[in-house]
């Protein structure tokens, strides 16, 4: 595992002023970079910790502060976080995103031909969506996100596509999973969607004990880094 280096940046957004935690390897050459979207609790420490275990694989990870509009809120509390997601208009996430990859463009260590984007349950839907707008990212691994109904983003998809899914998730259904794989095959895009028996979720997040699936994670993780690298590579 590479030595991590972390740092706190701020860039323009439109009307608003985005920050962002950052993880990378200490290295002079230049590197592929991986987008990481929050869960709706905000830029909590597990959304960091990811972000260095992808430092540590080598990528410069960065962690946009999705409520940079709404005052930088962290909640654990799931009432605030569901009020503080509905608060966040998707578009103004999507531009905030696209901020986000116009701003590692002028990283000196970025090779911004090697961009990438993962996201847990709201930032998994970011994840699935960015792609559809913006044809710099190259690899996509949403987790449990919302799927677009009707399906019509999915026709501008412009990356490989790695779907993560619980089979036990009380908030995406399995039927919301099959329009998914359904809308990769009608439009010709190159995707899969891997299911966890059992899983329920935020399956993925290791601070919350009642979800958490060790063997799961460890899985999910394995393939997500095969993935990246393969596409990233």
């Amino acid at each position: 595992m590479a030595e991590v280096r972390e740092t706190t940046v701020q860039y323009p957004g439109d009307g608003v002023t985005l920050m962002a935690y950052v993880a990378t390897p200490v290295t002079k050459e230049k590197r592929p970079a991986i987008i990481i979207v929050q869960e709706w609790w905000g830029l909590v420490e597990h959304i960091k910790d990811i972000a260095r275990r992808f430092a540590g694989e080598g990528y410069l990870a960065i962690a946009p502060d999705l409520y940079s509009r709404l005052g930088h809120v962290v909640t654990t509390d799931s009432n605030e976080a569901g009020v503080l997601m509905n608060r966040l208009k998707q578009e103004e996430g999507l531009k905030d995103l696209q901020a986000t990859v116009t701003y590692l463009k002028t990283v000196p260590e970025v090779d911004a031909a090697r961009l990438g984007v993962t996201g847990f349950c709201m930032g998994g839907f970011y994840a699935l969506m960015l792609p559809c707008l913006n044809p710099d990212i190259k690899a996509a691994v949403p987790f449990y996100g919302q799927v677009p109904n009707p399906d019509t983003p999915l026709k501008n998809l412009g990356c490989p596509l790695l779907y993560i899914y619980g089979e036990d998730d009380g908030w995406i259904t399995k039927a919301d999973v099959q329009r998914l794989a359904a809308a990769l095959k009608k439009y010709g895009k190159p995707g899969e969607v891997k299911t966890y028996p059992g899983a329920a979720h935020a399956f993925f997040n290791d601070t919350r004990k009642e979800v958490y699936k060790p063997a799961e994670a460890k899985d999910a993780w394995a393939r997500t880094l095969a993935f990246l690298k393969q596409h990233l590579a």
